[in-house]
């Protein structure tokens, strides 16, 4: 009797993630109730972490109350204009130096310095040269953003496999042509997680040049509820960042998805 061949299952599509939008909610719901059961039974300490019912009465609060968008409208058109200040900058600089040798040569150091820099500890400076308006921190942000999205940038093209540039040479392509349509495309996804990374440090630094000058925003929110040991607004204004990141990488996925549909 023959024995009976198992059927191996393909395995062409890699490690190609499988959509489970379930987990992350049963995750976050488990971990608030026993946040929940934690603060009431009194095992966690209501002067170390507030009760999430708190938090989120707090969020009401407010909500009701108006303020919300007084603080969340400011925070968002500086953390755009920044974001978009550095992010062109960033990418603009990082192509120069991922393609020219010359400017490579005179810029990568500059850049290979300015990236370790704590970028908070600048805010001073930063208050000194373009006053404590809005300026000071829009510079702040597009300086945070700059970095990061520069060596992004140079690196994704560094690491673009050089058999398609050299098979682009082979058929006659133009330069131009090879950026445009090899060097780019292929680059783009360094890119993409590069920009995850700089808008989290965004949004970091919004908090920080908020808590300095402003009278309105998440930061000076924070900064306000810190001061007066007010628990509950203060883990209110955490939230509304860790939703404001949770929006900016949601919305760079989208990005992903349409800007690197050739890769499925």
């Amino acid at each position: 009797m023959p024995k009976k061949r198992r059927e191996v299952k393909f395995r062409g599509g890699g490690f190609v993630s499988k959509p489970m939008v379930y987990v992350s909610p049963i995750v976050f719901i488990t971990i608030i109730a026993l946040l929940e059961w934690g603060t009431r039974s009194g095992f966690i300490s209501d002067l170390t972490l507030p009760r999430p019912s708190g938090v989120y009465q707090a969020f009401l609060d407010l909500y009701h109350s108006g303020l919300l968008f007084k603080h969340l409208v400011p925070s968002l058109t500086r953390l755009i204009i920044g974001s978009i200040m550095g992010t062109i900058a960033g990418i603009s600089v990082g192509l120069i130096i991922g393609l020219f040798s010359f400017a490579r040569a005179g810029l990568l150091p500059i850049v290979s310095a300015i990236f370790p820099i704590p970028k908070i500890a600048l805010l001073p400076l930063f208050v000194i040269w373009f006053g404590i308006d809005e300026g000071s921190k829009y510079a702040l942000i597009a300086f945070g953003v700059f970095a990061p999205m520069a060596v992004a940038t140079y690196s994704a093209i560094d690491n673009v496999d050089r058999s398609f540039i050299r098979m682009g040479q082979s058929f006659g392509l133009k330069w131009s042509s090879i950026v445009r349509k090899i060097i780019l495309p292929a680059a783009l996804p360094g890119i993409l997680s590069g920009l995850k990374i700089a808008l989290a440090i965004a949004i970091i630094l919004l908090v920080a040049a908020e808590m300095l000058g402003a009278n309105y925003g998440i930061g000076a929110y924070i900064l306000e509820a810190g001061s007066l040991y007010d628990l509950e607004r203060l883990f209110a204004g955490v939230t509304i960042l860790s939703i404001l990141g949770i929006i900016i990488n949601w919305l760079i996925g989208l990005l992903e998805k349409k800007l690197l549909s050739w890769r499925t």
